[in-house]
Order: C-alpha cells, then sequence, then structure tokens
C-alpha cells in the first residue's frame, strides 16, 4: 500500500467510524431480535434446528456490541494461538449464560445487561490504550476479563430471547442450535475483522491510528452504556 493511498484511506476510515457513533442510539434501540424473527420465535414449536442455527449466527454479525468487544479484544493480539485463546474464553461465558438463563429462566434487567454489554467494549478499548497501568499502575488479568464479561454477553442475548417466550417444546435443541449459530456467526465476523487488522498492520498507519481506533472504541462503549442507563431510569420512573 503506498502512502498515497493511507491518507486517502484513513479519513474515509474516520469518517465512517464517527457516523457509526451518531447512530449508536438508534442501532442500541433497534438491536436484538424483532420482526419475523421474533414471530417465528414466539410461534415456534419443537425441534428447529436449521432455523435456529440462522437465527444465531444472523445475531451475532449484527450485534454491533459483541462485534465491537471482540475487536478489541483481538486488535494488538498477534499470534493466532493467542486469538483462539482469547476468543474460546469468550465463547465459554456467553454459552454458559446464553444456555443458563434461557433453560432455567433466569431473568436480568435488559437495560442494565445491556449496560454493562457496553462497559465491556469501553474496558477493552481502556485496556488496550494502558489506561490500568498508566492511571492506576494495575494490570488485571485480561483474559480472565474476557470470561467474566462473555458471561454478560451470554446473558444479554438469553434476555433478548426470554423477552419472546419461546415454547419449552424442542427448547433444549432450540437454544443449543441458536448458540451453535451464534459461534458460527462470531466465527464469520471474526475471520473479516482479522483480516482487515492483519492487512491494516502490514502498513505504516496502523501505528499512527491504532490509538485513534481505539479511542473511538472505548467512546462507543460508553456511549452504548450510557444510553441503556438512562432507558433503565426513564422506565423506571415512568
Amino acid at each position: 500500500m503506498t502512502r498515497r493511498m493511507e491518507r486517502r484511506l484513513a479519513p474515509w476510515l474516520a469518517a465512517a467510524i464517527a457516523i457509526l457513533l451518531t447512530a449508536v442510539p438508534g442501532l442500541a434501540l433497534a438491536h436484538g431480535i424483532g420482526g419475523k424473527d421474533a414471530a417465528f420465535v414466539a410461534s415456534s414449536h419443537g425441534a428447529q434446528i436449521i432455523p435456529f442455527l440462522y437465527l444465531g449466527a444472523k445475531h451475532m454479525v449484527t450485534g454491533y456490541d459483541h462485534l465491537l468487544f471482540i475487536l478489541g479484544v483481538i486488535f494488538f493480539l498477534y499470534r493466532l494461538s493467542h486469538v483462539a485463546l482469547y476468543v474460546t474464553m469468550f465463547s465459554l461465558g456467553h454459552s454458559i449464560t446464553l444456555l443458563t438463563g434461557v433453560l432455567t429462566g433466569v431473568q436480568v434487567n435488559p437495560y442494565l445487561i445491556d449496560a454493562i454489554i457496553g462497559l465491556s467494549v469501553a474496558y477493552k478499548a481502556f485496556d488496550n490504550l494502558g489506561g490500568f497501568q498508566t492511571l492506576l499502575g494495575v494490570q488485571p488479568d485480561t483474559k480472565l476479563a474476557v470470561l467474566v464479561f462473555g458471561l454478560f454477553h451470554g446473558f444479554g442475548l438469553a434476555t433478548k430471547l426470554q423477552t419472546l417466550h419461546p415454547s419449552k417444546d424442542g427448547l433444549v435443541a432450540n437454544m443449543i442450535s441458536f448458540n451453535v449459530g451464534v459461534e458460527l456467526g462470531q466465527l464469520i465476523a471474526l475471520t473479516v475483522m482479522l483480516g482487515v487488522i492483519l492487512w491494516w498492520r502490514k502498513s505504516s498507519s496502523f501505528a499512527r491510528h491504532a490509538v485513534l481506533a481505539n479511542a473511538l472504541i472505548l467512546t462507543a462503549g460508553f456511549v452504548l452504556m450510557d444510553y441503556q442507563l438512562a432507558g433503565f431510569f426513564t422506565h423506571r420512573a415512568a
């Protein structure tokens, strides 16, 4: 890649991220399982393996909050073995709470859980920026943090499914299929993001713009968190 091309691409990338940030509140409102997908989940009976596989994959590849967190996790990982380890920790976390939440009926306030998911995005970007070491002089266990936040992400998925009151007939098979679909969607998204990052690292613009990119991810995380907290207090007061 030539430096001229890098200079041309950088403003477009920054503009695209800025536009995304201004749209975050609208995205937060639209995020979930709605329309025909919601109607299908609410009315389905018996094992529906393929449809729930599809819904799980679709939810993940369109779940900007989950994708932002994964992007933060892999941003500075240079070995595929490390990528596999961290993604496995995240997958383990959200698989546990997704299945447990739906199958046992454990419920969490959707605004609070989504606020924590937004916090997870901000947390990882702050960690990438060296904020903990610089400001606090400590470095949290990043693997444990990814696992713990994975648990919250799973509860977020479970909460969205519980609001649709899926039938207990075939529930176990359908939830396992949905979870497998989530993993497939995550693998697809991860492949794309990792490919883009590997391509970007080959250019000199990566070192110049890595801090900006994580600062924008940090901002997006706080915007998501603030939006969900506002929704929580608004509905509580109503």
